[in-house]
């Protein structure tokens, strides 16, 4: 089994993503090809399998030297394979994904994000089968460990959160009202800043930044959340059928082998337990 998953190309530039809009949005629309693995498909651009998502999101999708990384990129790419086309990713804004706007508009193929399944979110999207189960966890300074949504009631806790995400509804569900934030990255610098006195985040997400120890010497993960949910790839309402069965039998197959294993231990460093 090959362990070698290519990096992809992102548009991070503003202007760059303005372009790539532009030219989705005055070349027609999308069009039916035949890939080159012999599927007929209907694709934004006929020539690669173009991929919305919201960085920085990582170990799920981030940049390194000028290329998207990530658990998602390689689980997308499983599925770009069998079609026989590259991926080309594009940055925006998370609530354009989650609201289903940036795939009927038609600026991408599918949305690969750390995407929870919802029932919210499920009547904008089609979802593909499950890839990831989630789990949500606080961070907050060393020596101030929040164990659970209790503790930032109680003690009148400033919490920061991603914009459009689980852990804004979970802290909406228990009466908060707390700081969002557009992105990861942002919800992390107002941790470090003291704008907020604890962030929630998924589990992975804050399980890598504890990796760099210049943040593992000053904060600390607290509590953790199962959620009972899990993520999927999205696609608009009406996609195109053989690339959600494309993308689905990537997952399955990939499950049932060893690939799903070997790309959840190339970025989580364990083996994913078993369903």
């Amino acid at each position: 089994m090959r362990l070698n998953f290519p990096r992809r190309r992102v548009l991070a530039a503003a202007a760059a993503v303005a372009v790539a809009f532009s030219v989705s949005a005055c070349g027609g629309g999308p069009q039916e090809a035949k890939t080159p693995g012999g599927y007929t498909v209907t694709l934004v651009n006929p020539d690669k399998l173009t991929v919305c998502t919201n960085l920085p999101y990582v170990p799920f999708q981030f940049e390194e030297g000028g290329e998207v990384v990530g658990f998602d990129v390689d689980i997308v790419n499983l599925a770009a394979e069998e079609l026989g086309l590259e991926q080309e990713i594009i940055d925006i804004k998370f609530d354009s994904i989650e609201s289903g706007a940036a795939l009927t508009g038609n600026k991408c193929d599918l949305a690969a994000a750390g995407m929870t399944i919802t029932p919210e979110r499920e009547k904008n999207l089609t979802f593909s089968e499950p890839y990831f189960d989630e789990a949500i966890a606080f961070m907050t300074p060393k020596g101030e460990a929040v164990e659970s949504i209790q503790d930032v009631i109680d003690g009148e806790l400033k919490l920061g959160v991603q914009a459009s995400t689980t852990s804004l509804q979970f802290a909406q569900d228990n009466g908060l009202t707390p700081q969002e934030y557009e992105d990861s990255g942002k919800q992390l610098q107002a941790l470090q800043s003291g704008t907020v006195d604890v962030i929630l985040q998924d589990l992975p997400v804050i399980q890598e930044w504890l990796k760099k120890p210049e943040i593992a010497e000053k904060f600390e993960l607290g509590g953790t959340i199962e959620t009972g949910s899990q993520y999927g790839l999205g696609f608009k309402k009406d996609a195109d059928q053989v690339l959600v069965d494309v993308v689905n039998k990537a997952i399955k197959d990939a499950k049932a082998g060893d690939a799903y294993a070997e790309i959840y231990k190339k970025w989580f460093g364990t083996e994913p337990a078993a369903s």
